[in-house]
């Protein structure tokens, strides 16, 4: 199929899906599980509209922006009002919740996996530990969930994506250095070079572009057209300008919303509303491509033991850290397993396996294969659950927040 078929094909789809964006998210069913779905009908499966040969660069091309994006804007919505409001659960699952969940995760990988080494099996469980605040919307966004626990998951999952970065390249590093015989210490000073670049990057041109916002908006010199853009261009720009420095995109991406959101303060959400809309489509467009290159390719290929992890991966691994983690807050059992439960996993995963691919890691094709199948069952588990467990304990809450 030409190129202009296959585009014509995206953009009506895409446009078709906006007309009905609204309803799907009060349905049983999520954007992205009608996106992956459509990935596969389209795809080498049935229709062959598309070949499912596109390179894993444009999957990782896509990815990344669309992270960039949702790393810049989550990290700039988590404001210090928000977690000073609701601090305790956030902080507890961050604290706590996170380094629990990447240890069950390395432990069940080291032994289920025997291919694995113990550094590939600690990036497998940081790979998975990461969750993704857009496939978490239908539940941080729905109002009958109470305020506390919706704005913890929200909290938590804007922020854990880009605390695992800096993680999973240490254990990159690690591996990467056994591999080639440099020892720890190589590993080590690439990655506090990769973060103090990213950081230095992110920080630097989010401070300079809040001051040039904030100037240029009070004299007028903006229009609301191309004010839409401003975030985007600026995230972009972290992102892309750290990977060329040699540094972490993601971490530019992270610190540099932290710090754009703080200058911004009570204007954050209205700046950054066209930026969310670009990151939404972007993502349904990775799931479109994820459906057509990676779903149906893999299913060949996945064993009893990578389903086992995978599931594993979304309930224990999960949820017995995050329920550790709340002991003493005074949240009912209800809340702990819900606000564990709720912890998909989505983009940050994918674009974590693209990376230890790229690495060229032994172990690298296992990895991301078990990362290909977590996020396609927590695709389904989670958007068929969020509406109907939201209902659930807003009952169980009634009249407690």
């Amino acid at each position: 199929m030409a190129l202009y078929e296959q585009l014509a094909i995206l953009a009506l789809f895409v446009f078709l899906y906006t007309l009905v964006a609204g309803r799907v998210e009060r349905s049983w069913i999520s954007g992205p599980m009608i996106f992956v779905a459509a990935g596969i009908i389209m795809g080498p499966a049935l229709l062959g509209w598309f070949t499912g040969t596109e390179p894993r660069q444009a999957l990782r091309f896509l990815a990344d922006l669309t992270l960039a994006l949702f790393l810049f804007n989550d990290s700039a919505n988590a404001n210090l009002r928000t977690l000073g409001r609701h601090y305790g659960i956030p902080a507890r699952m961050l604290l706590i919740g996170l380094p629990g969940a990447i240890l069950l995760g390395f432990l069940g990988a080291f032994i289920m996996f025997d291919a694995l080494t113990i550094f590939e099996a600690a990036a497998l469980g940081t790979m998975l530990a990461a969750t993704d605040a857009a496939l978490g919307k239908a539940v941080v966004t729905n109002p009958v969930v109470p305020s506390r626990l919706r704005e913890g998951l929200n909290v938590e999952s804007g922020l854990n994506d880009g605390l695992c970065v800096p993680i999973l390249l240490l254990f990159i590093g690690l591996e990467v250095g056994s591999e080639a015989h440099t020892g720890s210490f190589a590993a080590i000073h690439l990655l506090i070079e990769e973060i103090g670049i990213g950081m230095a990057v992110g920080m630097g041109l989010a401070a300079l572009g809040a001051v040039l916002f904030r100037a240029c908006w009070n004299r007028g010199w903006m229009t609301a057209v191309w004010g839409q853009m401003t975030t985007i261009a600026l995230a972009i720009g972290c992102f892309s300008l750290a990977q060329s420095l040699g540094g972490s995109g993601y971490i530019a991406a992270f610190t540099g919303g932290m710090l754009f959101g703080y200058f911004a303060r009570e204007d954050t959400h209205e700046v950054l509303h066209s930026s969310e809309g670009v990151a939404e489509t972007l993502a349904m467009l990775t799931w479109l491509l994820f459906g057509i290159s990676v779903v149906w390719q893999v299913r060949d290929f996945v064993t009893w033991q990578v389903v086992a992890f995978a599931l594993l991966s979304l309930t224990v691994f999960r949820m017995l850290p995050v329920w550790l983690s709340l002991a003493g807050t005074g949240e009912s059992n209800a809340n702990k397993l819900f606000l564990g439960w709720f912890g998909p996993r989505g983009l940050a995963s994918i674009v974590f396996a693209v990376l230890v691919l790229d690495a060229g890691l032994p172990g690298a094709e296992l990895m991301a294969l078990v990362v290909a199948c977590t996020v396609f069952l927590s695709l389904v588990a989670h958007g068929m659950t969020a509406n109907p467990f939201a209902r659930k304990i807003s009952a169980l809450n009634h009249g407690d927040d």
